[in-house]
């Protein structure tokens, strides 16, 4: 009978002896920890130098972006960066607050830096809903009711808010309850709402209350609108509404489930 092979012999061998002892791990030497330990700190004491002391990263432009009626130079002058301070350093957080503070015309503001020597301000402004005219001027006001800008000339396109609630009776006593602050943006919630094929043609927003507010149109036509509550609503009924008496001259969206016209 044959004996066992080579290979079967080998098994053997690996059976009876076990599996290979594990390799010892020693710690590391105090030489190595010591290298790695000055390392580390010339690594971090580089990256502070780099950021705070070093020319190479610190503001050499401030970049403006998103203005329309603002100029670049208006924004940089307001928000006051430091030119020449290390860039890691600047107060993003501060320099959107003086601008918004200074920049009433400043909706939002993202101030970013840009490496390795940029600040970029990037501006939305905001965008007139409706005017007031005082004296000679036009305050423009946006569509969360605040009033942002006076100009001297009226922006095209936004109609005028006139305010009529100095006579007694229910003016009065809405403008005690809301302020004159709570029925403009009672009006800029309506102004919102027209529909755009009547917005384009509306020279006139009136309120006489908070639930008495109108709309004179440039063709003579005229709009009672009531609050600014259920605009959607008001908006398609009086779309409805100019389709189906194209000759009317006067619409009462007040009630938008029971729309009225008349005058031919």
């Amino acid at each position: 009978m044959a004996g066992p092979t080579t290979a079967e012999r080998g098994e053997r061998q690996q059976e009876s002896s076990g599996p290979p002892p594990a390799r010892r791990l020693w710690p590391p030497r105090p030489r190595t920890i010591i290298i790695m330990v000055v390392a580390l700190i010339l690594l971090g004491a580089g990256a502070v130098w780099l950021l705070y002391g070093s020319h190479w990263t610190r503001v050499e432009r401030v970049s403006v972006s998103g203005t329309s009626v603002l100029t670049p130079a208006e924004v940089r002058e307001a928000a006051e960066v430091p030119v020449g301070a290390p860039l890691i350093s600047v107060d993003t957080d501060a320099i959107e607050t003086r601008l918004s503070r200074k920049l009433l015309r400043i909706d939002t503001v993202d101030v970013v830096r840009s490496w390795p020597h940029g600040i970029g301000l990037k501006v939305v402004e905001r965008t007139p809903v409706l005017i007031v005219q005082k004296g000679g001027k036009f305050v423009e006001v946006d569509d969360e009711g605040v009033r942002f800008a006076t100009v001297s000339q009226a922006p095209k396109g936004v109609p005028p808010l006139e305010l009529t609630v100095s006579s007694p009776g229910s003016s009065a006593a809405s403008l005690r309850r809301f302020g004159e602050d709570g029925l403009v943006r009672e009006a800029v919630r309506v102004a919102g709402a027209i529909p755009g094929s009547v917005a384009h043609v509306t020279k006139v927003v009136k309120v006489r209350s908070y639930d008495d507010i109108s709309l004179e149109l440039g063709d003579g036509r005229s709009v009672a609108w009531g609050s600014g509550e259920k605009g959607a609503a008001k908006a398609r009924a009086l779309t409805a509404l100019m389709k189906a008496a194209p000759d009317a001259r006067h619409f009462d969206v007040s009630v938008p489930t029971a729309p009225a016209s008349s005058g031919s």
